[in-house]
């Protein structure tokens, strides 16, 4: 029988995923984020036209809400480029990490033996770019799941491969 213990761990002796180097996304996923952005903004220019068009208040002052849609547009785009320049993932031998945010960072770590499933996403703009996203889950629902955007078509698929591998070992390790 085995002696149980708990030992206390020396927390500066802990390995620091701050340190760990992340891939970012494709420069090409800039493009697809532009594409949805403008698609977006492109919509709700209508919206405004119609708004403008229809309603006499609004029509009287057009400029001021042309001003508004301008700077709310130039505000999304610079939010969405800071956004595309914080996120990062690394693949380790133990966990797979995603980092994004802008304000509040957010820092996902799922351990590779907590993974359920992966799946491999590709949107039509995305694909036209050769790009994928990498779906994550857990059997923890949805604060278990991660998704990875902006991943190059092939190495999406040979993280995958790595993660599905690694899910067949873990089953088999479990029913042994």
């Amino acid at each position: 029988m085995q002696h149980f213990t708990n030992e206390t761990i020396a927390l500066d002796k802990l390995p620091k995923y701050e340190e760990t180097p992340l891939t970012n996304p494709d420069p090409k996923y800039w493009r697809v984020i532009i594409i949805n952005l403008f698609i977006f903004l492109f919509l709700m220019a209508i919206a405004l036209g119609l708004l403008t068009f229809f309603n006499e208040s609004v029509r009287a002052n057009w400029m001021l809400w042309t001003t508004l849609f301008v700077a709310f547009a130039v505000f999304l785009c610079l939010i969405s480029y800071a956004s595309f320049k914080r996120r990062g993932f690394a693949l380790r031998e133990k966990d797979v990490l995603y980092k994004s945010g802008i304000i509040a960072e957010k820092t996902t770590i799922i351990p590779l033996n907590r993974i359920q499933h992966v799946a491999l996403n590709e949107g039509m703009f995305s694909r036209i770019f050769g790009l994928g996203t990498l779906q994550i889950y857990t059997a923890s629902g949805s604060s278990g799941e991660m998704h990875i955007a902006g991943i190059e078509i092939e190495q999406a698929k040979a993280i995958k491969e790595a993660l599905v591998q690694r899910l067949v070992i873990n089953t088999k390790e479990g029913n042994e």
